[in-house]
């Protein structure tokens, strides 16, 4: 559509949802690299506009308060496009006790790992022990949240994510709680829904 001309990317600004900690931009195996191949090399979006976690940061900690403050300058994020982990998570938000509100350092859980390990030469061990992500409020802040779900491996997690309790045992189920939040399914993700009538 870009490309035919009938959108323009020109004044849009992105936030990239999470990076590998210890992960440099530059990198191939990083998100940002992921994003150029994808979709920033092939539209109109100015580079300034481009916003990305510093994997590579020297203070993570830092990082992830200049990219909140990032966030904040630009108006907050009026759409956040998700995907679903099959354990639950959303960016690198994993289920536990208790979950960080804004951007953080995430220690990721070895199915997560493995989820990555395609990135890292399908080796487990490559796949870096944290990443920076956004923050479930930060996420949650966003004025339209589209989730996007695929394949038989995610049905147990959808079913739980919609019809169970919000916890965040289950990360995804706090879009239960957003005002405005699609969830886009295939038939093998839905496939463990409850039916109605």
């Amino acid at each position: 559509m870009h490309d035919r001309g009938w959108i323009d990317f020109s004044r849009a600004s992105t936030f990239n949802l999470d990076e590998f900690l210890g992960v440099s931009r530059e990198d191939p195996r990083s998100y940002y690299a992921f994003m150029r191949r994808h979709l920033f090399d092939h539209v109109s979006i100015p580079r300034q506009r481009i916003h990305v976690l510093d994997g590579a940061a020297a203070d993570p900690d830092r990082e992830c308060e200049r990219y909140e403050r990032a966030i904040e300058r630009a108006g907050g994020i009026d759409l956040q496009i998700l995907g679903l982990g099959t354990n639950g998570h959303i960016g690198f938000n994993e289920p536990a006790e208790s979950l960080n509100a804004r951007t953080h350092r995430a220690r990721l859980r070895a199915a997560t790992r493995r989820a990555n390990a395609s990135l890292f030469g399908d080796r487990v061990r490559a796949v870096p022990k944290e990443a920076l992500s956004m923050g479930m409020a930060t996420i949650l802040h966003a004025r339209r949240i589209v989730m996007v779900a695929t394949g038989s491996g995610k049905g147990r997690c959808v079913a739980r994510m919609l019809e169970g309790p919000v916890t965040p045992r289950l990360p995804a189920s706090f879009l239960q709680l957003h005002r405005s939040a699609e969830v886009w399914l295939d038939r093998a993700a839905a496939a463990r829904l409850r039916r109605s009538g």
